[in-house]
């Protein structure tokens, strides 16, 4: 979180930057992606040897899929959302895998922070105005999205409910 900095919508109250969680390192990913193609050649070896020849073109097919989706999802771990309020509206900015990005923007006037509960549906963390919504921090946990919409709440209830401080009211001891 930060505050006080500047930019063209104004002073920066409240900022919080999402990257989904991966626990698996680029040194890990390697590690299993050796792991698997040691393991689906000795399979394919195996079967070579008891004459079961057509089964390596699906073993290396396998070991080609395996690598192909840890390789997106180490990829989909560069994606990020920003959350960023300023003294009148709350940005989010979305940023993909590949780069691209998207931003929305609520005013923050009406600004409401919700999290929506449903039986068999995960935990929602909503960003109302009057006329529109924005789903928040999808790459959170439940903790997290909980934890998140009380920051934003604070955050917002600081930013309309500002306080002054003029030493001229102070009692001098």
């Amino acid at each position: 979180m930060s505050s006080g900095s500047h930019d063209a919508y104004g002073p920066l109250l409240f900022e919080a930057v999402i990257r989904p969680h991966r626990s698996l390192s680029p040194r890990g990913l390697r590690r299993l992606l050796a792991a698997i193609a040691v393991a689906g050649s000795l399979i394919a070896a195996r079967f070579w040897m008891i004459g079961a020849w057509p089964v390596i073109g699906f073993c290396v097919l396998e070991i080609g899929l395996a690598g192909l989706l840890l390789y997106l999802n180490h990829r989909s771990a560069r994606a990020q959302e920003k959350v960023l309020l300023h003294g009148d509206r709350l940005r989010l900015v979305t940023i993909g895998p590949s780069g691209a990005t998207k931003e929305r923007s609520l005013p923050s006037a009406w600004l409401t922070i919700r999290l929506e509960e449903h039986p068999r549906r995960a935990l929602r963390l909503l960003a109302c105005t009057r006329t529109a919504h924005a789903e928040i921090g999808t790459a959170l946990g439940e903790v997290e999205k909980r934890d998140l919409a009380h920051a934003l709440r604070s955050a917002l209830h600081a930013a309309r409910h500002p306080q002054f401080d003029n030493p001229q009211l102070r009692e001098n001891p």
